[in-house]
């Protein structure tokens, strides 16, 4: 069971070093949760309260220097910064930062969510609010208050370790932990999140808040519902202008001072028994709070006074503190502390039958969405960066450019939010989150276009192919001309597919030569072809593609025969499930990894063949379906966060009908599922694609399948569940934000054991036995569980409603009638082959080459002749994560930049175009894979000699801000003690580093400037 995991690792020492005889110190720390999304848009929510929040607190923090507060999530503050703050404010505003009380927790655009945020895209938000913090005001954020993330991912404390914090918090635990916790005094600990980065890296310091969360209490008997919360309750779409908002509290007098203060005092002290020192965490402050600072602080000072002047009787202290100023307290009582490995806190619940598993898969159209977004964003930063470092002087214009890729940034950073990426948002946040990502995409989509198009530095059509095809009289509307790049720093051989309007095709490479492809009447349209073209690009390269369209077939011994016409073989209705036999009439797919057998009884999948370890596993593909309750007085429900089933799934179909279009090129096999017998629409499809084995041809190991589902009937959640005959006693392994895989064991749970054994899928998910290994990758995040042995359960898509008056108050109901087309990709192999193939297609799945259709090219006269650029390639075990120029003006020298800003010069700073932030990550896991998971060596210089040439590194925190030879972080005393100084590597003044498994390695490279 999960407690028990979580329970292991820890060393039993609940003794406490606080004396009875001295009062509790309380840590009173101001601040406002600023969901950047989740019931009300960003706009209406800077209307209603968040700009008012930072005007206020401004304001109050200037008139009484005891007064404190945290300021937690960026977009809100940047928003009020750029928009609404006055000279004043921004003036009182560097002096309360440097002064220290006002905090920046976090730094991150957002508080992103855990379970199910990319990798990629966590440290793209905590970089664009980190870079934003120190050229503003040259802050570097060291703690975090990740206060309500529902759950806590073991990714998330090795990502802020590794930015240079000191100390880490989090709220949402599952229910019946928290109490054994709190029970036990185990709620801080120090935090070893991956098991293969050295401990001097990663560990991070970890305070779990109590059962009070972030919130102080807010039910008093003698007040009314907002407690500690003067201002009352925030008013939407329009804040009062004669300033009297909703559940105002009773105001602190000579009446009132005592109840309040004994209130909070013995909230304290019970909170005090809950943990081991004599300090204690007070948060004051909610949802929506502070934006009338002025009642708030002027209720709280006269009580803090009383308190105080009352310490005796009540037995505490509080003072104002920042989040800092409560863990440096910790830090200095020299305790020492137990030790946590890489157990996460998923799932989560907070009631037998309340578990927050049902988001995993909640609104998956925005998940897919977010993720193309993301992949959209990495390959145009590494084109502009190519492009910056060799043409600085292009027709590109820089600022233009950089703005448009920072508007990207700004859509996918803001709906990494906990209540964003999550699901969980009401519907009109949602299409905000959604308008904002089509938006900034297109800007970025013309940047690239720009990039390749403006400057003819090797990017235009060769003469020779320009010449030839018009020498053959071509038909301009007949041609279309395809960019397709490689954003990987690898080389591949690999399949894109173009969507056409015509039955014929030819395709021509930049050198002229036709191309291997094939061409299909497309699954799920009348009127479109899918045109599948074999490429072969270098890391960071790309090719241009002319494709000749047709309406006629192609004569035999031209060059349109390099393209093969596929035809579909059409098999009757079937119905599984009806008591027939199968298995009689199977029906083969192979290529040289694999061979599928197809049951023609059922039109299903009936086995799959691992053809180098001569293995066959019977394997089963199907829809079912959970049936969620939707009255509150019928029984538990389900919603955006929660999954519930009341029941078990029932089969989705009754009838499957199959088509399959045998290929050269790739081999599609498109099953069709129906509800009913006889209906005439499907109701979920399955397309998978067979890679076709030839000569140039891409690998084989990978099959692609692509899923169709929707608008679902009201109140079903739905999955592919996949059967196999591997012995895996339910044990299933998923990926943790694509940074490493978390084993998760079947818990038998007396309650609502189906629900809280789903987990998060990011990006992979496998079952395994003795001798083989099944695996699933994805391009978003879904739900996934093992409830029976060799079974996987992937959630695709869930439409809910209830009559929960709290739901439909704010519109949370999770009523999605969307038709979503999520993909997988599957393999199965031995244990030892299967980490070359999943480590790296996961992050192929999530980079695939970008396809980009461009106008029809310029005559020959205007033509210069082509020059490829050269590759970017790494080791097979290396990715890299980012190459990009953040524009950020970061500095070198830390002490100079400080005063630059308090000199007033680096008020208005302009874009820094010369750094370019580079990082590279070790994919495997110590010991995962005898070759691969060794440290690596590489040469900066050499390696990235295809971009330009290297004049200088610095290797930097993960974000950027620190210099790795000054960060310095607190070092806690723990029982285990510390086994290793650390593996990271140095880098040398040749430029050689070493990356060791699970290492990101982050360094600013400085080019030469001239001109390739």
């Amino acid at each position: 069971m999960q407690i028990w995991a979580f329970l292991t690792p820890f060393l039993v020492y609940s003794c406490s070093c606080s004396r009875a005889d001295e009062p509790i110190r309380a840590f009173v720390v101001p601040h406002s949760h600023m969901d950047v999304g989740w019931v009300y848009t960003i706009q209406e929510s800077m209307h209603a309260y968040a700009a008012n929040v930072y005007s206020s607190v401004t304001e109050e923090l200037s008139r009484d220097k005891h007064r404190r507060f945290i300021a937690v999530e960026q977009e809100f503050f940047r928003l009020w910064w750029d928009t609404a703050a006055k000279g004043s404010h921004k003036k009182q505003v560097r002096q309360l930062v440097k002064e220290g009380r006002l905090e920046f927790l976090i730094g991150g655009q957002v508080m992103h969510d855990e379970a199910v945020t990319d990798l990629d895209d966590q440290i793209l938000q905590l970089t664009e609010g980190h870079g934003f913090l120190y050229e503003t005001f040259g802050v570097r954020p060291r703690f975090s208050w990740h206060v309500d993330p529902f759950g806590a991912s073991a990714t998330t404390p090795v990502l802020f370790a590794l930015a240079g914090f000191h100390a880490h918090l989090i709220s949402r635990v599952d229910y019946d932990l928290k109490d054994r916790l709190q029970k036990d005094k185990r709620l801080q600990f120090v935090w070893r999140g991956s098991p293969s980065l050295g401990e001097q890296q990663q560990e991070i310091f970890t305070h779990i808040m109590d059962q009070f969360s972030y919130c102080s209490p807010s039910h008093l008997a003698f007040s009314n519902s907002s407690g500690f919360y003067w201002n009352g309750v925030a008013l939407f779409p329009d804040p009062p202008q004669d300033g009297i908002y909703p559940n105002m509290s009773l105001p602190v007098t000579k009446e009132t001072v005592h109840a309040y203060a004994q209130t909070m005092a013995e909230n304290i002290k019970q909170r005090g028994a809950w943990f081991r020192s004599n300090h204690v965490l007070w948060p004051w402050g909610c949802d929506k709070q502070f934006y009338n600072a002025s009642v708030q602080f002027k209720n709280m000072d006269p009580l803090l006074d009383y308190i105080n002047q009352n310490t005796k009787e009540f037995g505490v202290t509080v003072e104002y503190a920042t989040l800092s100023e409560y863990f440096q307290a910790v830090h200095q009582s020299e305790l020492s502390w137990d030790v946590r490995g890489s157990e996460d806190f998923l799932p989560y619940s907070t009631e037998s039958f309340q578990a927050w598993t049902g988001f995993y898969a909640s609104r998956n159209a925005l998940k897919g969405l977010v993720r193309r977004a993301s992949s959209q964003l990495r390959a145009a930063e590494t084109l502009f960066a190519r492009y910056r470092v060799s043409f600085p002087d292009g027709p590109v214009a820089k600022d233009w450019a950089l703005a448009k890729l920072r508007a990207l940034r700004w859509a996918v950073s803001e709906v990494q939010h906990h209540d964003g990426i999550t699901g969980t948002e009401s519907p009109k946040v949602a299409e905000m989150y959604a308008q904002h990502l089509r938006q900034a995409a297109m800007g970025v989509e013309e940047v690239v276009a720009a990039l390749f198009l403006l400057p003819h530095h090797g990017l235009g059509l060769p003469q020779h192919l320009v010449s030839d095809l018009h020498r053959e009289g071509s038909n301009e509307a007949m041609e279309q001309h395809v960019i397709v790049y490689n954003p990987l720093a690898w080389n591949i051989t690999t399949i894109v597919n173009v969507t056409v309007t015509f039955p014929m095709a030819t395709v021509f490479d930049d050198d002229g030569q036709p191309v291997a492809a094939q061409i299909q009447r497309s699954a799920h349209s009348n009127v479109t072809y899918d045109l599948f073209v074999v490429v072969t690009l270098g890391g960071l390269q790309h090719r241009k593609y002319l494709i000749r369209l047709s309406k006629t077939a192609c004569r035999a011994k031209t060059s349109c025969s390099a393209t093969y016409t596929a035809e579909g073989v059409h098999f009757e209705r079937r119905y599984p499930g009806s008591g027939q036999k199968i298995g009689r009439r199977l029906l083969p797919v192979l290529n040289d990894c694999y061979k599928l057998m197809f049951d023609q009884d059922t039109n299903l999948l009936h086995s799959i063949t691992d053809r180098a370890e001569k293995r066959t596993v019977r394997m089963r593909q199907e829809f079912w379906e959970y049936r969620a309750n939707g009255d509150v007085k019928a029984g538990p429900i389900s919603d955006n966060y929660i999954f519930t089933a009341i029941e078990p799934a029932v089969r989705a179909h009754r009838a499957v009908q199959m088509e399959i279009v045998p290929g050269k090129v790739v081999t599609e096999i498109r099953q069709y599922f129906y509800r009913e017998e006889g209906d005439a629409d499907y109701a979920f499809s399955i397309t998978t694609r067979v890679p076709q084995s030839f000569a140039g041809g891409p690998p084989c190991h990978t099959l692609e399948q692509r899923y169709s589902l929707g608008p679902l009937q009201l109140n079903t959640e739905v999955v592919l569940r996949t059967t196999t005959d591997l012995q895996t006693d339910r044990t299933i392994f998923t990926d943790a934000n694509g940074y490493q895989m978390m084993k998760r064991e079947h818990r038998d749970i007396p309650d609502n054991t189906v629900a809280r054994n789903f987990y998060p899928m990011v990006r992979a998910a496998y079952i395994q036995d003795d001798r083989s290994r099944l695996v699933l990758l994805s391009e978003r995040a879904h739900g996934v569980s093992s409830q029976a042995s060799g079974q996987l359960e992937v959630m695709l898509h869930r439409r809910l409603w209830n009559n929960l008056p709290w739901n439909r108050g704010y519109n949370l109901t999770l009523n999605d009638s969307s038709v979503i087309q999520p993909a997988l990709w599957i393999t199965m192999s031995s244990l030892s082959a299967s980490s070359r193939l999943h480590q790296r297609g996961a992050v192929e799945l999530q980079n695939r080459p970008l396809v980009m259709p461009i106008d029809q090219p310029r005559r020959e006269k205007e033509l210069r002749a082509a020059v490829p650029v050269r590759p970017v390639v790494l080791p097979p075990n290396l990715h890299l994560l980012s190459f990009s120029i953040p524009g950020w003006n970061y500095s070198s020298q830390h002490d100079r930049h400080l005063l630059h800003l308090d000199s007033g010069r680096g008020l208005r700073p302009e874009p820094d175009y010369d750094r370019v932030l580079v990082r590279i990550m070790h994919l495997f896991e110590e010991g995962e894979d005898p070759e691969f998971s060794k440290p690596v060596s590489i040469d900066l210089k050499e390696v990235l000699s295809g971009v330009g040439e290297v004049g200088a590194v610095e290797e930097r925190s993960l974000t950027g801000t620190w210099d790795v030879n000054t960060l310095d972080r607190w070092k806690w005393n723990t029982h285990a003690g510390m086994k290793d100084e650390g593996r990271h590597g140095c880098l040398t003044q040749a430029f050689n580093v070493t990356i060791s498994p699970k290492e990101i390695r982050t360094f600013f490279i400085h080019f030469r400037t001239t001109q390739l």
